[in-house]
């Protein structure tokens, strides 16, 4: 399977460096990484699994007050999965990135959470539900995963790492 978009080309693109670096390049890095041990294990394309899970958290919007997380605030007005959804598909389709995936992995980034989604039952596919579990398994007490920070050599070398996993791991999904 030929893949039209790496991970470095979307981990270098402005609009990833403003708002992934924004929400949390190390979490979203890590959750990459989880996402695709994920994806091995359910049957899931890897490629869009770690796409999905490093931009998941795309449309956070900066919800500091006063110097602080402003929680309350966030919990009441956030939609950063509607936003993040609207981003990735916008960046992915400008990079090339096939018309299918892309909508694929933007429904991913959508419902990587139920913090705007009305109350009720839905069944997620198997990309969103390893999308989600990678995303919980990264969490941190306060939402200390967006404020942990690694220097940018060492998040290029996880990058490379993921493209390369990524392409070892792609011909079982031809």
């Amino acid at each position: 399977m030929l893949r039209r978009v790496l991970m470095k080309d979307i981990y270098h693109h402005p609009i990833v460096q403003k708002y992934v670096r924004r929400s949390g390049m190390a979490h979203a890095i890590a959750v990459g990484h989880y996402v695709f041990d994920l994806a091995l294990e359910y049957n899931v394309n890897p490629d869009w699994a770690v796409k999905a899970g490093f931009l998941h958290d795309i449309g956070h919007y900066d919800w500091s007050d006063h110097g602080g997380w402003n929680y309350q605030l966030y919990r009441e007005c956030d939609i950063h999965p509607i936003k993040g959804a609207e981003r990735a598909h916008k960046l992915l389709v400008r990079l090339g990135e096939d018309q299918v995936a892309a909508k694929e992995i933007s429904h991913a980034v959508l419902l990587h959470t139920d913090s705007v989604l009305p109350k009720g039952s839905y069944e997620l596919s198997h990309l969103q539900k390893v999308v989600h579990l990678a995303d919980e398994r990264d969490k941190e007490p306060g939402d200390g995963h967006h404020y942990r920070s690694i220097s940018r050599h060492w998040e290029e070398r996880l990058i490379h790492e993921l493209d390369l996993k990524i392409s070892s791991s792609l011909s079982d999904f031809a």
